[in-house]
């Protein structure tokens, strides 16, 4: 399989959507996507909480349970490092030894706060956030691991100073830049300024959100693509909807009954469900 190194280097942008868990790394994996993203922000919702209340361990473990029947290369939302620049040696290597193929960190205070969901940045110094990325760079074990900086610089201050930054963190050792355009003047100038490889967070519904094609946003150098919100968005919305309906009279009549066998037949295909029965059948169950 090839390295998410490799892949970024490559004709195509990267796209990768957003898993949680086992069962979405799957679905994504047979939909045909190359790479997965363990967003920060949605591991938050999923715990009735945000991204400043989570951990490394937290985060190691949804690795592990996804990296337990996926192989593809998992991005990690490393919100700001889960410290300082000392800190950033035990990031590093947990973050290698629980098989993540990159790590994106970002110029934000530690704790982080919540008011970074609703547009209000506390960045750090540009001259601590590089001896961070120095740090990571130093601490990697791997040299296939991908150290992505991210500054929150474009709607903290200004493009200059995300400029700025973005620089320092290149020039400390990053191998990719992560910034976030408003619109699609901003990521012309920005992959005109910094070149590639660039990371692009994109907003709800994919690129269709960014005003151009993945195509457009690669040859101006952003090589990674990622989603951090569709998925989770989606999730919510028909869980919400399902609960609403059954919360009436506990029963689902929208939908025909028959579909839900045929759902049940999807999902058993996508777990693997007649691999482990035919294990049975070879031993346990003989006869």
């Amino acid at each position: 399989m090839q390295s998410l190194r490799a892949m970024i280097a490559g004709p195509e942008p990267v796209t990768v959507p957003l898993v949680l868990n086992p069962m979405m790394a799957k679905l994504a994996e047979n939909a045909g996507f190359r790479a997965l993203y363990l967003g920060g922000g949605a591991s938050g919702y999923m715990k009735v909480h945000l991204e400043a209340n989570l951990t490394l361990t937290e985060m190691c473990q949804a690795a592990l349970d996804i990296r337990t029947v996926s192989s593809l290369p998992l991005i990690l939302d490393g919100a700001a490092g889960f410290g300082d620049p000392m800190h950033m040696r035990r990031t590093i290597g947990m973050t290698e030894a629980a098989g993540f193929a990159a790590i994106e960190i970002e110029d934000q205070i530690l704790p982080k706060r919540a008011h970074h969901h609703v547009g209000i940045e506390h960045m750090v110094p540009a001259e601590l956030m590089a001896a961070k990325v120095k740090e990571c760079v130093a601490a990697r074990r791997n040299p296939e691991t991908v150290i992505i900086a991210r500054t929150n610089g474009v709607r903290a201050s200004n493009m200059d100073d995300a400029l700025r930054r973005a620089e320092a963190y290149r020039e400390a050792g990053a191998d990719v830049l992560l910034l976030s355009p408003r619109n699609p003047e901003e990521i012309r100038h920005i992959g005109e300024r910094l070149g590639g490889p660039l990371m692009y967070l994109c907003k709800p519904g994919g690129v269709a959100s960014s005003g151009m094609t993945a195509a457009d946003l690669h040859s101006l150098g952003w090589r990674i693509l990622a989603d951090p919100q569709t998925l989770v968005l989606a999730m919510y919305e028909n869980a919400r909807n399902v609960y609403a309906e059954m919360a009436k009279d506990f029963a689902v009549t929208s939908r025909p009954l028959a579909d839900w066998g045929t759902l049940q037949h999807e999902l058993h295909d996508a777990i693997g469900l007649d691999i482990l029965l035919d294990i049975e059948k070879r031993t346990v169950e003989k006869g």
